[in-house]
């Protein structure tokens, strides 16, 4: 990781194949939640987030990562409004969802439907033949995002554990 991660948190991993619709935290304890993290331009940031999913998968190439997140990234931004951002891709030879949290020190324009910065983003990796699990997680993350107190809370906090817990405490009661 590089010196411009103020705090990462890589909770354990829980090392159980997902085929239901994974928990958002058990997505999260794959990847990792990053607060106050800096970067410079979208590119940079996409960039980035493939270095952080490489180093957590063994055998993923950090170039592929990139290019999957950026080829999605040209279909239409993964900014989806209110300061989310959510870069998302299909990759081969994976076996898990893997996700990676990053609330940025400074909010950074993302393309965002709604033409506002970016402040927190939601990144995910899930397995190339996964394709109604991946647009389920999508939705899932969407409605945890939509609710105004669920963003606050996310903004408010840097502990790891209470971040996971207000994403798996918001995904329980989005799909209720």
């Amino acid at each position: 990781m590089t010196a411009s991660h103020a705090s990462i948190h890589h909770p354990s991993s829980s090392g159980k194949a997902h085929h239901e619709t994974p928990v958002i935290g058990d997505i999260l304890d794959r990847g990792g939640i990053i607060t106050g993290h800096q970067t410079t331009s979208k590119k940079k940031l996409l960039e980035q987030i493939a270095n952080m999913f490489a180093e957590q998968l063994p055998d993923a190439d950090a170039g592929q990562i990139f290019s999957t997140l950026i080829e999605r990234e040209n279909l239409g931004s993964t900014g989806i409004g209110n300061g989310v951002a959510l870069p998302h891709g299909r990759m081969a030879g994976l076996e898990n969802v893997v996700g990676f949290f990053l609330r940025l020190q400074t909010p950074m324009d993302f393309d965002a439907i709604d033409h506002l910065p970016v402040n927190m983003i939601f990144a995910i990796l899930v397995p190339e033949d996964a394709t109604e699990e991946h647009l389920k997680i999508l939705a899932s993350l969407a409605s945890i995002f939509r609710n105004e107190d669920t963003r606050q809370r996310l903004l408010e906090t840097s502990n790891s554990s209470l971040i996971r817990n207000i994403f798996n405490t918001s995904n329980v009661n989005s799909q209720n």
